[in-house]
């Protein structure tokens, strides 16, 4: 059945991406639904607009109706999605404030279809921490975001704010509709972010993970349909939309909040940066820096992940490696010891991959197919990947039953 697509357009320079995005979802089959601000028409002609969609573009909300169908709620309630691209950050704001004062956000206020918002805007007003506030609140909301590319400027300037080409704004839509409730059913936990193993009073031993990749596979399952449970070390991060999350603080804290959930979940993802060692000792005083000499005895901690497929039933099992040398030979090997049915194994040492960076760089391993590796992406796109193959499992699984 044909999908049907409200393209919203925003008076941005990037208006004129919009003429091509429209072009290749109608060419994919998509019925499109135009509606422009009144500032997109100062970029781009809604004549060309009609002409590329078929359908008659949308502007004024005062228009007098051909037929007596009030504009932006027949635009609301027909939409499969409401694709904003671009999206300025005027828009954004008003969204997000519950303002509704032209037809593309009013129409954005009253649909109950998926919102995808294509942020394009100057470094300086992305980076902003008012609109950071607004698209954190947006996502926390439900409302889905694709990033920003970084590169040269309309405006001269080098940064992050660049509406990605529209072949890739296309690719994310085809992969949302494609991908809608492929894990309805299913229960997965998800591991995510660092552990702190205390010293004394002020000071630990943990590691530089932000814990980006778990949230972003958290959110991606939840958005497949899936009940999520995340269980969380330290971060600075907003909750995934409609994931529950338990926060801890040691690796013990998290063993045993992954053991006490373990036996109710299909599907394992364990992303966290578990410390392998902690302090045989905690000091009860903050230790002072007039010793001459510190000596730290540490203790392993318990490997989750080895308990995990030691005692796995039919529960499919992912892990991590993320290595400095030898990669892929640690990640097959981890892979066999553990009992893990995917692995994702990337090199910290390579640009744009590992801790504390929005991107990755990876390879996804299982025991009977062939690598898949990965260019570098975001931690949000590898996650769609890793998600995408683990569907491929249960399906396997499925069949098998």
């Amino acid at each position: 059945m044909k999908k049907n697509i409200v393209l919203g357009v925003t008076g941005s320079i990037a208006a004129y991406k919009a003429a091509e995005i429209a072009s290749l979802l109608v060419k994919k089959g998509y019925c499109v639904q135009v509606i422009m601000t009144p500032a997109a028409t100062q970029f781009i002609t809604p004549l060309t607009m009609q002409a590329i969609s078929q359908q008659p573009v949308h502007v004024d909300m005062f228009n007098n109706p051909k037929e007596w169908d009030i504009e932006h709620i027949s635009l609301a309630q027909g939409a499969d999605l409401v694709l904003v691209a671009p999206a300025t950050a005027n828009l954004i704001g008003l969204v997000a404030g519950g303002t509704a004062g032209n037809l593309l956000t009013t129409t954005i206020m009253a649909t109950k279809a998926p919102v995808v918002f294509a942020p394009a805007m100057n470094t300086g007003m992305y980076e902003n921490p008012i609109f950071q506030h607004w698209m954190s609140f947006l996502k926390g909301m439900g409302y889905i975001f694709i990033e920003p590319e970084e590169g040269r400027l309309a405006c001269g300037a080098k940064g992050k704010g660049r509406l990605p080409a529209p072949e890739k704004v296309v690719a994310f839509v085809e992969h949302f509709f494609s991908h809608q409730k492929d894990l309805d059913g299913q229960h997965v936990l998800v591991t995510a972010g660092p552990t702190r193993e205390p010293l004394d009073p002020v000071r630990f031993l943990s590691n530089y993970s932000s814990g980006k990749m778990g949230y972003a596979l958290a959110q991606e399952a939840r958005n497949r349909g899936a009940q999520v449970t995340l269980i969380s070390g330290p971060t600075t991060l907003d909750t995934p939309e409609g994931v529950v999350v338990t926060e801890v603080e040691t690796a013990e804290e998290m063993f045993n909040a992954v053991k006490a959930v373990f036996p109710l979940v299909d599907i394992v993802i364990k992303a966290a940066a578990v410390a392998d060692f902690r302090p045989r000792q905690q000091v009860i005083d903050k230790i002072k820096k007039d010793r001459a000499v510190l000596v730290v005895e540490l203790d392993r901690t318990d490997d989750i992940l080895g308990y995990l497929g030691e005692h796995k039933s039919d529960q499919i099992l992912v892990g991590f490696a993320a290595e400095t040398g030898e990669v892929l030979k640690h990640a097959h090997e981890k892979l066999a010891r553990k009992n893990l049915d995917l692995i994702v194994a990337n090199d910290l040492t390579v640009e744009g991959a590992g801790f504390q960076v929005d991107t990755n760089v990876a390879t996804i391993i299982s025991k009977d197919r062939t690598p898949l590796i990965l260019p570098k992406m975001t931690k949000k796109e590898l996650a769609c990947m890793v998600l995408d193959e683990i569907v491929k499992l249960v399906k396997v699984q499925k069949e098998a039953d």
